[in-house]
């Protein structure tokens, strides 16, 4: 039993000592989020509720009841309740168009499955846990996104899944180990091993620049947090010894060493034909020419891997590595002005690629020159290469622009933050970036100006294209003024902060998606089932989305994320072409009009619906996410899973069934049992606590459904057939 009164204008919920008995019948609402993966135990928890004012979902309205529980999902009994709080007075969120509540349950950091509950409605938010582990499978697999994303690797299914297992893509004639310049494709003596490396985007061209930076924050994300990288991930490099992130960012580093001319150069380009699956690609793969910045991208690629393998015993491979590096750059200083614009018509390389990879702009190109002079000077410890950013470092916004900090030029802050970091630098220029780096961030318009000012706690300034990437850099640099003490009485603040980013990502977001693909059976109750990608092409049978037919895109796929910039082709709707081509344009509804957090679609239509524009991942959304999450992993017990791919199953039994269905799973007690129907609509329920349990459905109509079988600490995802 309960009573509500109210003293002074406070309302006070007084419980017996005695927990009530299970409330049944309890559905599970979209307008309680949480994270769905889960909470470290000691780490600021809150949910949020929400009520649709403005956007797509306006017509379903929410009033949260005064008490909210957290409940102990094993044993359906409340471990803690208290009263929803309402975000900035009930006032609708801008950016979301939801009126919204905050539910504070930082207290409960007993490790277990829980769900929040709202009494008065009799509706539970998704399940998720609280433990140490929560992230470490989530880690494993976002990292495995760059194992399906390589090149001329064959992807068995013991490291795929059944599902992604596929041959080794671009090594047939003409492809990749017979790569020629791209405006000599007939000539022989153009001719480079090219292999290896990894499908940048949704498409399958491999970029020097971009994959530089992707190298570089895997040997950051990996000299931030050591202990945390382990030799598990099930690829074909797991138990060598070595962390499988290294052995990851080895993958592409080998490439770019392929890459690399004996001048020292390094070619900017390899353009890759399309199919799906990828192995199904059989067009020429064409190369393009070395430019300044695609070699001094590579020369800060080498010189910090240099460091990390060096840290970690292969020192052969780092000596090899520093020898590129040194010879990059000094080609890079001798040639400062060489430019190649990509897919270009001025230069005939019209198709080469899908986005230009020269580095635009005066500024962009110093920034990248003075981070592989920190990197070589770390290499040296020669002064020369730290006086490239000592006598440079002015033209970066946060000094040029009067201390401006934006999420567009997060490189160039962490460059900052990483420069403070280093032995023998200057007092006089690390007190002024000190300086500039408190005042951008404490001003009232962004970053620790906006902590407690956005409804679902993870402000940015714009949500425009790879927003989820700047929900990433928001968080990393919270993270870092908590880790480098700049402001040492607000540390527990900005990594509180920091990780409230990450619960935006994983499912407290307008759209209660999980932004990662295919995670449902590993954590995750709403993850995305749809990505822009060829390999999972909207066409295609098996990989087109996650269905009972289809295998979906392969797990820990991060999308681009909302986009408020989004629209449809500028041929639509009467100018694509046809007749098809126009009736295109309204094949679908697609995000229009919306608030700019809900400008997203779980879908891959391409042209002229342009999905690439909120759902195409990217080896950069990809990185600036594992480097955050990675911080938020646990160091303790972090080998738990034998197989991220395929874990031990629960049997299930007969199947297909008439009347009773059996689940045994010696491995662990299971605590639950949910029915879905194939649209994911939850059917059925039952609690139970065993090794060996049933479950009756009789009661259901021949189809084919889902049944997910729950124990403490994870969700497993099975296909049944009734039959009459």
């Amino acid at each position: 039993m309960k009573k509500i009164k109210t003293i002074a204008g406070v309302t006070w919920m007084l419980f017996l000592f005695c927990i009530s008995p299970e409330i049944t019948g309890q559905e599970t609402s979209p307008f309680i989020l949480t994270d769905q993966f889960g909470y470290l135990p000691q780490a600021t928890k809150t949910a949020v509720i929400k009520n649709p004012k403005i956007g797509f979902d306006n017509g379903n309205s929410f009033s949260p009841g005064p008490v909210y529980q957290v409940v102990n999902a094993a044993t359906n009994q409340s471990v803690f309740q208290d009263a929803p709080v309402a975000y900035n007075n009930g006032v609708t969120d801008t950016d979301s168009g939801d009126q919204i509540w905050w539910f504070d349950f930082s207290s409960v950091s007993v490790p277990g499955k829980y769900y929040i509950l709202d009494v008065a409605n009799n509706v539970k938010s998704y399940p998720f846990h609280i433990g140490e582990n929560v992230y470490n499978d989530v880690l494993k697999h976002a990292v495995r996104m760059f194992f399906y994303q390589r090149a001329g690797c064959e992807k068995l299914a013991r490291f795929a899944g059944e599902g992604w297992a596929d041959g080794a893509s671009h090594v047939g004639p003409l492809q990749d180990k017979n790569c020629r310049l791209y405006n000599k494709k007939s000539d022989m003596a153009t001719e480079r091993d090219l292999h290896g490396g990894w499908y940048d985007a949704g498409d399958y061209n491999k970029y020097t620049n971009w994959a530089c930076n992707y190298i570089e924050w895997m040997m950051l994300s990996y000299l931030e947090n050591p202990e945390i990288w382990t030799d598990d991930y099930n690829i074909p490099e797991s138990g060598n010894g070595i962390p499988d992130l290294l052995d990851e960012a080895k993958w592409g580093m080998d490439w770019l060493l392929r890459m690399q001319e004996q001048d020292g150069s390094v070619l900017s380009i390899v353009g890759l034909s399309s199919a799906s699956p990828p192995s199904a690609a059989k067009g020429q793969s064409l190369y393009g020419p070395a430019s300044t910045m695609s070699t001094t991208s590579a020369a800060k690629a080498f010189a910090i891997g240099y460091k990390v393998f060096k840290q970690i015993g292969l020192t052969e491979y780092a000596g090899q590595l520093q020898t590129a590096a040194l010879k990059a750059w000094n080609w890079a200083e001798q040639n400062p002005n060489v430019i190649f614009h990509n897919n270009s018509s001025d230069n005939g390389s019209t198709g080469l690629g899908a986005g230009d990879q020269e580095v635009e702009g005066d500024y962009n190109r110093k920034a990248i020159r003075m981070t592989a002079a920190l990197y070589l000077y770390e290499m040296t410890g020669e002064k020369q290469y730290l006086s490239v950013f000592e006598n440079g470092y002015t033209v970066l916004p946060l000094i040029a622009w009067n201390n401006d900090m934006q999420q567009y030029w997060s490189s160039d802050h962490f460059l900052c933050f990483y420069y403070l970091s280093l032995d023998g630098i200057s007092g006089t220029v690390k007190n002024r970036i000190i300086s500039a780096l408190k005042t951008a961030f404490n001003k009232p318009e962004n970053y620790a100006g906006k902590i407690g000012k956005d409804g679902y706690r993870s402000f940015i300034k714009d949500y425009n294209w790879g927003s989820n990437k700047y929900k990433s850099d928001y968080g990393m640099t919270f993270y870092f003024f908590s880790d480098q003490s700049l402001e040492p009485d607000k540390n527990r603040l900005y990594a509180d902060a920091a990780e409230d980013y990450l619960h935006y990502i994983h499912g407290v977001n307008p759209m209660g998606f999980v932004y990662l693909t295919n995670m449902n059976t590993y954590g995750a109750s709403k993850s995305l089932t749809e990505i822009y990608h060829t390999w999972y092409d909207h066409n295609s049978v098996k990989w087109d989305k996650v269905s009972p037919t289809s295998y979906g895109p392969a797990p820990g796929y991060l999308s681009g994320g909302p986009n408020e910039n989004y629209k449809w082709d500028g041929c639509c709707p009467n100018n694509c072409g046809s007749s098809g081509n126009n009736s295109q344009c309204t094949s679908e509804e697609i995000p229009v009009n919306q608030p700019a957090a809900k400008m997203y679609k779980d879908f891959n239509t391409s042209w002229p619906l342009n999905s690439w524009e909120i759902t195409e991942p990217m080896g950069a959304y990809q990185m600036a996410y594992i480097r955050l999450l990675s911080k938020f992993v646990s160091k303790k017990n972090n080998n738990s899973l034998t197989n991220t791919v395929v874990p031990e199953q629960p049997e299930v039994y007969p199947n297909p069934a008439k009347g009773l269905i059996y689940v045994r799973f010696q491995k662990e007690p299971i605590s639950q049992l949910d029915l879905f129907d194939v649209q994911m609509r939850l059917l059925k329920t039952q609690p139970v606590n065993g090794n060996f349990v049933q479950l009756d459905v009789s009661s259901y109509p021949p189809a084919i459904y889902f049944l997910r079988i729950t124990t403490a600490h994870k969700n497993y995802l099975q296909r049944i057939i009734i039959q009459k």
